[in-house]
């Protein structure tokens, strides 16, 4: 959902039938419950439009949403936009059960757009030359390893390569795609997002959970990343007594590594991939039966089976049913999984992350700024050669505050973004090398692991 906001002036007319638009005036007043938002409907401040006849300059990707809220996520995407571009969007009734635990267009959100924006101007915050370039390079060196891969078979060391060029697939290419900051083209990133697919994952599956961790960054429950690794490992700072815990978490700092070393596998193979309802999206309440997703799981499911035919199946083709053939293939998706999900863990899990940013609603019922949100709990590290590397991961701070824009223009906000945070009194958390970071990320673990932060006093053996 990364429509670009000046095209929607010159946006086609509805094309709706004589029957849909007497139902639609029917309908204009009606009242709603959120339950009851069909699967063609999305609801936006207690408003529901209708996306039926809508020409988004995004593409079709929008109608992913249907049938949810998707107010945070629709302000989060659009950071340009006002009041005035939904009325672009049918209007056909209001729900009386809306609520929000986040509130926009305050003064930090204000000056932080304001002066970030006198950097990278509107419409030039897709992918540069730079990007592409790295895009590029990235894109043939993944092909040329994959070509050797199937025509000349694995090899121990082939195996490391390939999995790391995979990885860099998910950092570098695909994950900006779907973010529709590569391009204005809403063409350019559908191709290039399907890199996902290429790599094992799955491009809808991955839109599905990401968009909503995005959206509740380190809710306890809302975000699907916090509870993703359970019940093998917490991430989320549950009390001693959530039935969560059991006493195997007090070591997960020693088997973290291991653990997220089998991300690829649990992709590859996940079942999912044939309803295309990404379970920890669904878990939080996000509905995922319209027509857009059916219409795509076909394609989901052709896509895997070519990568199962091109990527599991040449090893075996090669050496034979063999030990040898087998090690290879699984050196290759743990070399790809630690590639991707070491970077991805640092993010969020650190010391002093705030674990739950939604505390302070549901203590006095004010609504927190979710620009603060995303800053506090985040953190970036390194600089342009690590954003590089990681396509731009490493400045997650300011890939939450802005995640439509090109992980190519991060290096230069962030000085910017930490200014202005410091002038607010917002947490900024810096960490000048990936090493610092990572140590910050297994003490977090071992801490949350051991419930370390519920022990008012250690000393005393009483909690």
């Amino acid at each position: 959902m990364a429509p670009d906001a000046d095209k929607l002036r010159n946006r086609k007319e509805y094309m709706v039938d004589a029957d849909d638009l007497a139902a639609t005036q029917s309908t204009q007043e009606e009242v709603r419950t959120m339950k009851t938002i069909k699967d063609h409907e999305v609801c936006i401040d207690g408003i529901v439009y209708d996306l039926r006849g809508f020409d988004h300059p995004g593409g079709q990707s929008i109608e992913m949403f249907g049938g949810n809220d998707v107010t945070a996520t629709y302000k989060m995407i659009h950071p340009y936009h006002t009041e005035k571009h939904l009325e672009k969007m049918r209007q056909v009734g209001k729900v009386t059960d809306f609520v929000t635990e986040y509130k926009f267009d305050t003064e930090f959100e204000r000056e932080i757009k304001r002066e970030v924006f006198k950097i990278v101007r509107r419409g030039r915050e897709f992918g540069t030359w730079g990007w592409y370039s790295r895009c590029a390079f990235y894109v043939g060196f993944f092909f040329y390893l994959q070509y050797l891969w199937v025509t000349q078979g694995s090899s121990w060391g082939l195996a490391i390569i390939y999995g790391v060029a995979g990885a860099w697939i998910g950092l570098n290419v695909q994950h900006d795609a779907n973010h529709g900051a590569a391009s204005k083209n809403h063409r350019i990133n559908d191709i290039l997002g399907l890199g996902a697919d290429f790599i094992g994952g799955s491009r809808w599956l991955w839109l599905e959970q990401h968009w909503t961790h995005h959206t509740y960054t380190n809710h306890a429950t809302k975000d699907p990343d916090s509870f993703g690794a359970e019940p093998m490992m917490l991430f989320n700072d549950y009390p001693l007594d959530h039935p969560a815990r059991t006493w195997v978490h007090r070591f997960q700092a020693l088997f973290f590594l291991p653990v997220l070393g089998g991300y690829w596998l649990s992709a590859v193979f996940n079942p999912q991939i044939l309803d295309l309802r990404q379970r920890g999206a669904q878990s939080v309440g996000i509905r995922m039966e319209n027509d857009f997703i059916k219409s795509r799981r076909p394609i989901a499911i052709g896509l895997r089976i070519l990568y199962i035919l091109t990527n599991c199946v040449p090893p075996f083709v090669h050496h034979g049913l063999t030990w040898s053939a087998f090690g290879q293939l699984m050196l290759m998706g743990v070399a790809e999984s630690l590639a991707l999900s070491v970077f991805f863990s640092l993010s969020h899990n650190f010391e002093n992350a705030d674990r739950d940013p939604t505390e302070h609603f549901r203590k006095t019922g004010e609504q927190v700024c979710w620009f603060k949100s995303q800053v506090e709990t985040s953190c970036t590290y390194g600089g342009f050669i690590s954003g590089a590397l990681t396509g731009g991961l490493n400045f997650q701070v300011e890939h939450h505050l802005f995640p439509r824009m090109s992980s190519a223009w991060y290096p230069y906000i962030a000085p910017t973004v930490r200014e202005i945070c410091k002038k607010h009194g917002v947490q900024y958390v810096y960490y000048p090398w990936v090493i610092t970071n990572f140590l910050s990320t297994l003490k977090y673990m071992h801490e949350v692991g051991t419930g370390a932060h519920w022990v008012k006093d250690p000393l005393s053996g009483k909690n």
